[in-house]
């Protein structure tokens, strides 16, 4: 007797010839989700990549008159309300795109504030109050990096894999490989919009032109840090992967996170003159780079379980 074939992604059965990817079995439904192509996530991705660059060119435009404001409690009302531009633009541009390819908003939504949650209640406590980065990671490059990769980059990557692996990574929506990018990244927008809040109301307002640039980049790291986790979680529910390959893309997300986080301080500061543009530039490279590498990698996957001959 034939035992009877599950598919990875609903776990339903699978009746008549099983369709196979990487060593996972598929339905029908979910094998054509799992092999599509979906255009529409590079635009979004490129959305946010060039939606922050022009709110920071808005802020600078904007800053002589928010400037003018009176300190106190409005300042630090324009600068929460500016710490929320990034997920804004994120959330819209991934509801734009889902029109004709669709997305669970709920699910989004759900991701994106459990990694702000999770940013809020554990990660920042451990950095900060535990670890007491701030206190000892100043005194050398080497010292930098090794706080910024085994200690920042550890806690923060881990806790937006986790916003991914332990929620929607197990419900049928999660569909696509590519859907571990979109949901990561969703994290790492989270995550950054607790650390952008927490800057404005610790310094109880801010100057509205160096506020969007550091929101900015705080934005565009994260979401390039989380979309590397989400991509090896991509993978590892379509393709048979050995047990190391989820704490392979934890690391490597921390490791980019530790060198770039370390980068962005050493050139954003110019002698003793800060130059924070410096940063938004190498964050927009980081981000663009990261995203365009991850979904090449996934299109040149995909035209090679198509192609003639592959493995289905």
């Amino acid at each position: 007797m034939v035992p009877e074939q599950i598919c990875c992604v609903c776990n339903g059965p699978v009746s008549g010839p099983a369709r196979t990817l990487g060593g996972r079995t598929f339905c029908e439904r979910h094998y054509v989700s799992a092999t599509r192509d979906r255009k529409g996530l590079w635009v979004a991705a490129i959305a946010l990549v060039v939606g922050l660059i022009l709110f920071v060119a808005a802020a600078q435009l904007l800053a002589p008159w928010l400037g003018a404001a009176p300190p106190g409690a409005w300042l630090a009302l324009a600068g929460a309300l500016l710490a929320l531009v990034p997920a804004a633009i994120w959330l819209t541009a991934f509801y734009l795109q889902d029109r004709t390819e669709p997305e669970p908003k709920s699910y989004l939504l759900g991701v994106f504030f459990l990694g702000a949650l999770l940013a809020a209640a554990v990660g920042q406590p451990l950095i900060n109050s535990v670890f007491r980065v701030d206190e000892w990671a100043w005194y050398s490059l080497a010292i930098r990096l090794i706080a910024g990769v085994c200690v920042v980059g550890a806690i923060q990557s881990f806790l937006t894999y986790a916003a991914v692996r332990y929620t929607v990574y197990n419900s049928p929506e999660f569909d696509e490989k590519v859907d571990g990018i979109i949901y990561g990244a969703a994290a790492g927008v989270g995550y950054a919009t607790t650390l952008n809040l927490a800057y404005v109301l610790q310094e109880g307002g801010v100057d509205p032109a160096i506020a969007a640039i550091r929101i900015a980049v705080a934005a565009l790291a994260q979401a390039s840090f989380a979309g590397v986790t989400g991509y090896f979680l991509g993978r590892a529910k379509f393709e048979a992967r050995g047990p190391l390959w989820l704490p392979a893309g934890v690391l490597l997300a921390a490791l980019l996170n530790g060198v770039v986080t370390v980068a962005l301080g050493e050139i954003g500061r110019s002698g003793l003159r800060a130059t924070p543009i410096n940063g938004l530039i190498l964050a927009g490279i980081v981000a663009g780079a990261t995203f365009a590498v991850l979904f090449a990698i996934m299109r040149a996957a995909a035209a090679r379980q198509a192609a003639p001959g592959a493995s289905s």
